[in-house]
C-alpha cells in the first residue's frame, strides 16, 4: 500500500497520549489516543512507543516526530527538564534516544505546543504575533513573537497564568503574588466561593441563570482575565489572543463580558485592537503544535 509522507505529533497528557499524523500538505491522516497509568513505571514511555508503533504500521515510518508534554523543555530541546511532583522518569528522558530517531524528536512544553497547533492548524492559521491561555484547573499559556515562540533563558517563558495582579495577595504555586491563575483557575473555586460551588462550571452556570452571588464571583475573575490581557496586549502586542481550556468553553458568558472590559480597557493605537478568539483544535492542539515541530533538529522553533 502506498503511503503518503507525514509528520507525528505527539502530546502526553496526565492519562492518555493524543497524536495526530499529519500529511506534509497539512492535512490530517489519522488521530491516536493511547491511555496510560502514571502508577506504572515509565508507563507514559510505553504508550508513546506504542502511538508509534500503531502509525508506523498504518502510515509507514514518519518523516519526523515531535513531543508536546509538561514541564520546561531542556534547552536543546531533546526531553523534559523540569517537571517536579508527577511524570516520575520523564525529567531528562532523551526522546530522540528512546524512540531511536537519529534525525531527533524535538520536545516543547504542551502550551508552548498548543500555540504552535493554533497557528498552524487552527485559530490563528498563519498568523506571527499570538498569545494563547488555557483556562482550567489552572490558567497555562505562550506566546509568539514575529514568528518566534518565546521560550527565554531556562524555557518558562510564557507561564501567563503566573502573571501578578495584586502584590499585596497570597503567593502561587510558582510564588507569584495574586495571580492569574489564582484569579482565574478552577484548582481554588471552593475557596473563592466560600465553599458555594465546586467547580467554575458550576459557577458559571449560576451566574446564567441570574444568582448575584455568582455573578459578582464570575465578572471579578473575568475583570482579573481582562486586565491580564490588556497587559499582555501592551507588553507583547499581539494580534491575537486565543483562549483554549475548559473554563474557555463557557462560551458567551466569558466572552461578551470580557470583550466589552477589552472595549473600555485595550490600549488600540490607530484604531488596532486585539482579536480575540476562542480555541479550535481543543485537547488536541498539543499534538499538532508537536507534529508542526517535528522534524526540527535544533532548538525549536
Amino acid at each position: 500500500m502506498e503511503t503518503k509522507p507525514y509528520r507525528l505529533g505527539l502530546d502526553l497528557g496526565g492519562t492518555s497520549v493524543k497524536a495526530v499524523a499529519v500529511a506534509e500538505s497539512g492535512t490530517l491522516l489519522e488521530r491516536f489516543h493511547e491511555p496510560f497509568d502514571l502508577g506504572e513505571k515509565l508507563g507514559f514511555a510505553r504508550a508513546v512507543r506504542t502511538v508509534v508503533a500503531r502509525a508506523t504500521a498504518v502510515h509507514g515510518s514518519p518523516r519526523g516526530i515531535g513531543l508536546s508534554a509538561p514541564g520546561i523543555a531542556s534547552r536543546d530541546g531533546r526531553s523534559i527538564a523540569s517537571m517536579p511532583g508527577r511524570f516520575e522518569g520523564l525529567e531528562g528522558l532523551d526522546w530522540s534516544e528512546h524512540l531511536g530517531r537519529q534525525d531527533g524528536v524535538p520536545v516543547l512544553n504542551d502550551a508552548q505546543s498548543a500555540l504552535l497547533g493554533e497557528v498552524a492548524f487552527g485559530a490563528a492559521r498563519g498568523a506571527q504575533n499570538v498569545v494563547l491561555l488555557t483556562l482550567g484547573t489552572g490558567v497555562g499559556g505562550a506566546a509568539m513573537v514575529d514568528g518566534h515562540l518565546l521560550r527565554g533563558a531556562v524555557g518558562k517563558a510564557g507561564h501567563l497564568g503566573h502573571v501578578s495582579l495584586d502584590p499585596e495577595a497570597p503567593p502561587d504555586i510558582c510564588r507569584t503574588p495574586g495571580s492569574l491563575e489564582d484569579a482565574m483557575g478552577n484548582h481554588n473555586i471552593t475557596a473563592r466561593t466560600g465553599g458555594r460551588f465546586a467547580t467554575t462550571h458550576d459557577l458559571v452556570r449560576a451566574y446564567e441563570a441570574g444568582d448575584p452571588f455568582a455573578a459578582s464571583v464570575w465578572i471579578r475573575s473575568v475583570r482579573a482575565l481582562a486586565a491580564a490581557i490588556v497587559s499582555f496586549g501592551n507588553v507583547l502586542d499581539p494580534e491575537f489572543v486565543i483562549l483554549g481550556g475548559g473554563v474557555a468553553r463557557s462560551g458567551e458568558s466569558l466572552f461578551r463580558p470580557l470583550r466589552s472590559l477589552l472595549d473600555e480597557w485595550e490600549w488600540r493605537p490607530g484604531g488596532h485592537g486585539l482579536k480575540l478568539v476562542p480555541a479550535e483544535l481543543g485537547e488536541w492542539a498539543g499534538a499538532y503544535g508537536a507534529a508542526r515541530n517535528a522534524g526540527q533538529r535544533s532548538s525549536p522553533a
